[in-house]
């Protein structure tokens, strides 16, 4: 059996570097190709007369410039070209005007949000407390009125949380980056569900760490699956979404919440519990927080109860961690904006606040049967409050193919891949956020189309 093995005669620089050099070369010039395995490394290094650590080393280099991945158990492939796919976290409503976007899970636009906001930043305008907190520089875990603020509003919500156990932090997604920059270093081992946040997956990336998917059912994730790994090896940290997967709305059962922190605490394991997918208390099971408080650490924010805009949010860790994520936090950026602080906190205390969650509860709901109704027949992953619906296709549909034909139509949805985890297949589904549209007739315009295009030939794959 014959191996790639480059020449390194005219590459200058380091062993390491050299290797990796040669394999974006051998990318570019067609010789290695996408999803092709290298050679493992023992057998490579070999070859080439070096150590098995230089060529380690050339590989991690090679990953770090995005040329190729490694899979846990499996070896270093070449990365997969990009699979085209509607999802974008930018709406760009003036590039096309009547483009019904369904593919970024937002709460439902309400004119309320925008006179809250106008309301909130006008008292701040009007308060000296906080145009000389706006001047200042402030503790970076936040000012502590903040905290008790928000864990006061947070504990209304049905999430009880104590405010000197709180960060405040730019939104849910920088609460992820935060922890998984502080809590992991480079190479390290992540744990989520095989479909999760695309956010989370992009944080982890960015942080170089390795990340392993798990099987999930309709109980959410698979213990059986998550034990199989820690025995095979344990990762340092498990992302869990537990109350609505995103994109599938699949809820962690009670068992499973207790099994995981059983796991957690035999392998010593980090949770990173996220809840920013927003559902009414009733809805919730108990937070995992609660259930292991010494290793869960909690991201919850404004964006899908007030507005994304505000880029508040609150990081909940247990207490000896929270002097070593004030640091982190402190060398990305010092502080959160506390007049951001203070515009949240302002409108989280006023009665708009209530009255706006109230109706988007109920919105929601009636946006949920709508789906059911309008989709009946298909298998959908809903929750009853949440925002987003997964449709799984027909046997022989193809989900890039439908989402190319419902955005030459107007509407945008999401494919499966951004929320891959690992290397598995991505399944044929997508996400639609049904928050997103601006109304009830507008949703029904898009599921309406979602559903004709759904049995409008061919959607099975072309062979060529």
């Amino acid at each position: 059996m014959t191996i790639w093995v480059p020449s390194l005669d005219e590459i200058s620089g380091p062993r390491y570097r050299a290797i990796a050099n040669a394999i974006g070369a051998a990318i570019t010039d067609g010789v290695l190709t996408p999803g092709e395995r290298l050679p493992p490394q023992r057998r490579l290094a070999d070859a080439l007369g070096v150590t098995v650590g230089t060529v380690t080393r050339g590989y991690a280099e090679a990953e770090h410039n995005g040329w190729v991945v490694a899979r846990v158990g499996s070896g270093t492939f070449v990365k997969q070209p990009a699979v085209p796919t509607s999802f974008d976290m930018g709406l760009t409503p003036d590039d096309n005007p009547g483009m019904i976007n369904l593919g970024l899970s937002l709460p439902p636009p309400h004119p309320l949000r925008q006179q809250a906001l106008s309301d909130a930043l006008s008292a701040v305008s009007r308060s000296p407390t906080a145009l000389a907190r706006g001047v200042s520089y402030l503790d970076a875990r936040g000012n502590k009125e903040h905290r008790q603020q928000l864990a006061e509003w947070l504990e209304g919500l049905g999430m009880p949380l104590a405010a000197d156990e709180l960060l405040i932090t730019q939104g849910g997604q920088h609460g992820i980056s935060l922890v998984l920059g502080t809590l992991l270093r480079p190479g390290e081992l992540m744990a989520a569900d095989a479909l999760t946040y695309p956010g989370a997956i992009s944080a982890a990336q960015q942080a170089h760490l390795k990340m392993v998917g798990i099987a999930f059912d309709e109980e959410g994730m698979r213990m059986d699956a998550l034990e199989a790994q820690c025995a095979r090896q344990p990762p340092r940290l498990i992302y869990v979404t537990p109350d609505q997967n995103n994109p599938t709305g699949t809820c962690l059962s009670e068992t499973r919440r207790q099994q995981l922190v059983a796991l957690a605490r035999r392998y010593d394991i980090w949770l990173l519990e996220d809840g920013v997918q927003y559902l009414p208390d009733a809805q919730r099971g108990t937070p995992v927080y609660q259930l292991a408080p010494e290793r869960t650490l909690f991201v919850f924010s404004t964006a899908k109860v007030l507005a994304g805009g505000l880029r508040i949010g609150i990081l909940r860790a247990p207490t000896p961690l929270l002097e070593q994520l004030a640091a982190g936090l402190r060398a990305q950026s010092w502080m959160v904006p506390p007049l951001m602080v203070d515009v949240a906190c302002h409108w989280i205390t006023q009665s708009a606040a209530h009255t706006l969650l109230e109706w988007q509860t109920e919105e929601l709901a009636m946006r949920q049967q709508l789906a059911a109704s309008i989709l009946s027949g298909y298998t959908l992953g809903r929750r009853a409050h949440g925002s987003n619906v997964w449709l799984t296709l027909p046997e022989g549909s193809r989900a890039v193919a439908l989402c190319e034909r419902l955005l030459n139509r107007g509407v945008k949805v999401s494919s499966a891949e951004p929320f891959c985890v690992g290397s598995a297949p991505a399944p044929q589904a997508i996400r639609i956020c049904i928050g997103a549209a601006v109304d009830r007739q507008v949703l029904t315009k898009a599921l309406m189309m979602i559903k004709e295009c759904l049995v409008q030939p061919p959607l099975a794959p072309i062979t060529v």
